[in-house]
């Protein structure tokens, strides 16, 4: 099953191609027999360079602009990245379908260089060309027809060849960011507003209570006599959606009938049950942290409703899943102030650093004919991968919760004045 997407190159054209063709990710080693004798090992590079040649690739791309009169252009080049199925093709096949891809997609008329990367559980191909032919000139055209009926197309026909299976084009196409959202589990702004949606349609009796449901909410909307579809947009949205994108049951008829289906709210008596039981003895949450469960529980976790707060604070739902991994990681560090965040990310530094320079001393040796190191760096490598993401995560953690502190600023300052205009109408209507 191949995987591909492809990459305007803007900046630097010889860091893709130096990427690409990285010797430590495109030399496979086979070892004829690895303990008896280390000299018997057969290096075998997935290489290839298509118009031009593959030492100076870079230096051929430059002089085809050049002699074009387009060194200048904002777009350098194009990368594609063509990825399998862990397990489906050997090195050897994923290269020649790559090479296939470029022949077919490219037809002759630029500099291509082709490199197949082993350094993944899934083998996948980098094909990096030059965006002005060195034939006529011309730029190369991307588009998104030009994705799915040319570059995707080619390379779901190379697959099909090969015998190796496809991604099956789905009915309605899904937003990048959307799918990635619903592949990770996370909310979208989509799926907010269509829960605002149905709390606006169980709260009302009429179309028209409807709508006005929606403005409570802090809702702009688009909903008159010459507006064929209806839309809404939040507060702080930048674009209006319209009700009918988000799904069957949500354009105007279907609304229309959920109202009149809805039943009619039921108020039931309430009644109170007491449980006995012995209070556990907690430690108390610091400042810090109570900052980070209380902004959770505005944006609905565990048990607030999302409709009840503010549309700014409804947004930030969406990034409801990064606050509680940064409240996690306080609470497992036992983090309580600033300054102890700022003297974690520090050692955190201290060690990178002290690790980055231990790995590079054994490059060092493994560059001077060193054997047997392969372990320790990729050791190394794995621990600094963790410790990075750590970092990151102390980063973000600084930079959040000054915001945080500012919303929930902002949202009290909200509450009293909203409160404060409620008393001043009870009042006036009282005389």
């Amino acid at each position: 099953m191949a995987y591909t997407k492809i990459i305007v190159i803007r900046g630097r054209l010889d860091k893709c191609l130096s990427y690409a063709a990285n010797e430590e990710k495109t030399y496979l080693e086979t070892a004829v027999d690895y303990a008896l004798d280390r000299g018997k090992t057969e290096r075998v590079c997935y290489e290839t360079a298509i118009n031009c040649g593959r030492d100076t690739a870079y230096q051929d791309m430059m002089q085809t602009a050049r002699r074009w009169g387009k060194q200048n252009r904002v777009r350098k080049g194009y990368h594609v990245i063509q990825s399998f199925h862990p397990g489906e093709v050997t090195p050897e096949q994923a290269h020649t379908i790559g090479v296939e891809l470029a022949q077919r997609l490219l037809g002759g008329r630029y500099e291509v260089v082709v490199a197949t990367h082993l350094d993944r559980a899934h083998l996948h191909n980098h094909v990096v060309f030059n965006a002005v032919s060195f034939v006529d000139g011309k730029m190369y055209r991307d588009t998104f027809r030009d994705y799915y009926e040319g570059i995707r197309g080619v390379s779901d026909a190379l697959c099909c060849e090969h015998g190796l299976s496809i991604i099956e084009p789905s009915e309605a196409a899904v937003p990048q960011g959307q799918y990635q959202a619903q592949r990770h589990g996370r909310t979208t702004l989509r799926d907010v507003v269509r829960r605002d949606v149905d709390e606006a349609i169980r709260r009302s009796y009429s179309y028209a209570d409807f709508l006005r449901e929606l403005r409570r909410m802090g809702y702009q909307v688009k909903s008159a006599a010459n507006v064929k579809h209806t839309a809404v947009r939040p507060t702080d949205g930048q674009r209006f959606i319209r009700l009918d994108s988000l799904g069957d049951g949500y354009d105007e008829a279907a609304i229309r009938g959920r109202i009149k289906a809805a039943p009619q709210p039921v108020q039931l008596p309430r009644k109170i049950y007491r449980i006995r039981q012995r209070p556990m003895q907690k430690k108390p949450l610091s400042y810090f942290q109570r900052l980070y469960l209380y902004y959770l529980y505005l944006l609905g976790s565990p048990r607030r409703k999302v409709y009840r707060t503010s549309p700014t604070l409804r947004r930030e739902v969406l990034k409801l899943d990064r606050y509680q991994a940064q409240f996690r990681y306080l609470r497992t560090n036992r983090i309580e102030t600033r300054q102890q965040l700022t003297m974690q990310r520090d050692a955190l530094q201290a060690e990178m650093d002290a690790l980055t320079e231990q790995r590079r001393q054994l490059y060092l040796a493994r560059r001077r004919g060193g054997t047997g190191l392969d372990v320790d760096i990729a050791a190394y490598t794995d621990r600094l991968r963790v410790l990075r993401r750590e970092w990151r995560q102390c980063c973000c953690i600084e930079t959040d919760a000054q915001r945080i502190e500012q919303q929930l600023t902002a949202q009290r300052e909200q509450e009293i004045s909203e409160k404060g205009g409620r008393e001043h109408g009870c009042r006036q209507r009282s005389r």
